[in-house]
């Protein structure tokens, strides 16, 4: 067929608009209209085609951006989620209780616990008394009658045998001063050599040409060191008892009495290394001073408690060095402390040290947990009381070390609680409805779990770190009356009188019996320390020496008439 041909098609015809089923009409298409109508045909369907595809195409992106939108609308509300749990945080911290004790309803979900008893004294319950200070001095006061007569007839009343007897207690606070005089003698012999005119030698001087005495610098110490009173304070109220010191006398005298205390602080230090348990801390303390290569004025006060000693360092840094620096020379042993990476650097390092991680701050993480998320607060109360649970149990088990019998029962007991703890742990990190905040905790718990169970084989080591976290609350209490140092020996003078003042409470020692007496030996050594410490140490004491500074201060002698 030609170009020109025609193509015909039969059709139905019409009559007047109307339809003629059976009449067959011929329609003629030439081979050009028929192409033109054929390639029509064909793009309409490629156009449907691509529309379908198109739409196709468009549903997928929709479904993507629809997913996209949810995972940024569950990130949000995680964020959301997040910021809210910092700000209950934040808010507890400054306005919530100090203490991590919750009360019952906030323990048991369901709030039927018994409430806790009350504290102080019960009515109805029989007191103690009145406490009886009978150690101390007694100064009698007789009180009498002005007219010990009848007011009636005017007759005097008789003596009746004995008194009607009742205490007072009361203090005397009072500088005074020392007059010295130093008694001259002459010669009388004619002995070649001898001097003309011969004085006793002068009284012993804590600081060379110093006009202020042992008593006055041992109150001082202690009232800074000891009970974290700010030095302007207490000049006021010395100042009260008309005894005037200028800030720059005491900050001139106390850096004169840095150097005393430093043999002291090396016995301290290898007495520390000596041993083969510690606990270990560190706090926040500030020095107004500047340093070459630090910025800001925050330094860490560190704290590594041994058995029988206590010993403070004062760092600009919160690095791994402290540590090592103060166990690394030790023979090894086990490290009590939080889970700061510091300390588990210290343990990387010298294989010879164990860490034995503190359950206090374990159980810390449920409470900031339940805190920041109060839809997980049942659930994070339930391990505290699991961890509640441990204690109780290690303690059942510490108050029968005598009888292996019920040692071992309760031994057992312990380990059995262990393993269902480790069981559970494992059985809610493999539920994967556990929401992320829950599951961070116990990983950690899970990262943990070898220095957290230290305790259940060596029953020496505490469950806690309580007894760094107690070395710590003086310093944190001075801090808060006065800022820290304002250079860097105040900043070590403070360090080593925490050092000796916490170990001479672990030894149950008088804080102003011992320094009042190490103070005097100092004078009596031409303001230098002692050759001999041994008679200050407490672990070379001999009993006598050791009571006699657990007693009460010796009281000065009284004044002397200087009329």
């Amino acid at each position: 067929m030609d170009s020109g041909s025609d193509i015909t098609c039969a059709g139905s015809a019409t009559s007047k608009g109307k339809l003629t089923p059976f009449a067959q009409v011929m329609v003629t298409l030439t081979k050009e209209e028929h192409i033109r109508l054929r390639w029509e045909a064909n793009s309409w369907k490629s156009q449907h085609q691509q529309a379908l595809a198109r739409m196709e195409q468009l549903k997928a992106e929709h479904r993507l951006a629809m997913e996209q939108a949810a995972q940024r609308e569950a990130a949000l509300r995680s964020e959301l989620e997040k910021a809210e749990g910092k700000i209950r945080d934040l808010q507890k911290r400054l306005f919530g209780r100090k203490s991590e004790r919750s009360s019952s309803a906030e323990t048991s979900p369901a709030g039927d616990a018994k409430s806790p008893q009350p504290r102080g004294h019960r009515p109805g319950a029989a007191g103690h008394g009145r406490t009886l200070a009978s150690h101390l001095p007694t100064q009698v006061e007789t009180i009498e009658l002005d007219c010990p007569h009848c007011p009636d007839c005017g007759l005097g009343y008789a003596d009746f045998p004995g008194t009607e007897d009742s205490e007072i207690l009361e203090i005397d606070v009072k500088p005074y001063r020392r007059v010295i005089r130093r008694r001259r003698y002459r010669r009388t012999c004619q002995c070649p050599g001898a001097p003309g005119i011969l004085t006793a030698p002068p009284p012993a001087r804590l600081i060379p040409r110093g006009k202020y005495g042992v008593s006055i610098w041992v109150h001082l110490l202690l009232s800074k060191f000891s009970y974290g009173q700010p030095t302007h304070r207490l000049l006021r109220d010395w100042s009260d008892y008309e005894l005037t010191l200028s800030p720059g006398t005491v900050t001139g005298g106390l850096r004169a009495l840095a150097p005393l205390f430093e043999p002291l602080e090396e016995v301290l230090l290898c007495r520390l290394q000596s041993e083969n348990r510690w606990h270990a801390d560190e706090t926040r303390w500030m020095m107004f001073v500047e340093s070459e290569g630090k910025i800001g004025h925050r330094w860490y006060l560190w704290v590594f408690h041994g058995e029988s000693v206590v010993h403070f360092v004062l760092d600009p840094t919160r690095s791994a060095q402290v540590p090592i620096g103060e166990l690394s020379n030790s023979k090894g042993g086990i490290l009590v402390c939080d889970r700061y990476s510091a300390y588990k650097k210290l343990a990387r390092l010298f294989k010879n040290i164990i860490l034995a991680f503190c359950w206090a701050h374990q159980r810390r993480d449920f409470i900031e947990l339940a805190n920041a998320h109060p839809d997980l607060s049942g659930w994070a109360f339930s391990w505290v009381e699991r961890i509640g649970e441990l204690y109780h149990l290690n303690e059942e088990r510490l108050a029968v070390r005598a009888d292996p019998l019920q040692w071992t029962e309760r031994d057992e007991r312990l380990r059995q609680a262990i393993a269902q703890m480790a069981t559970q742990r494992e059985a809610e990190l493999a539920n994967p409805a556990l929401k992320a905040p829950a599951r961070k905790v116990l990983q950690s718990m899970q990262k943990h779990w070898s220095g957290l169970t230290v305790f259940v084989d060596r029953p020496e080591v505490p469950m806690d770190n309580n007894v760094a976290e107690r070395d710590q609350r003086t310093p944190v209490v001075a801090r808060k009356n006065y800022p820290g140092s304002g250079s860097q020996w105040s900043g070590v003078l403070a360090a080593m009188m925490f050092s000796l003042l916490m170990t001479m409470r672990l030894w149950g020692i008088n804080f102003r019996t011992w320094l009042t007496a190490y103070l005097e030996a100092c004078a009596a050594n031409g303001g230098r320390p002692p050759a001999n410490l041994s008679a200050f140490l407490p672990w070379t004491m001999d009993a006598e020496r050791l009571a006699q500074m657990r007693g009460a201060a010796v009281d000065q002698a009284d004044p002397i008439d200087s009329s």
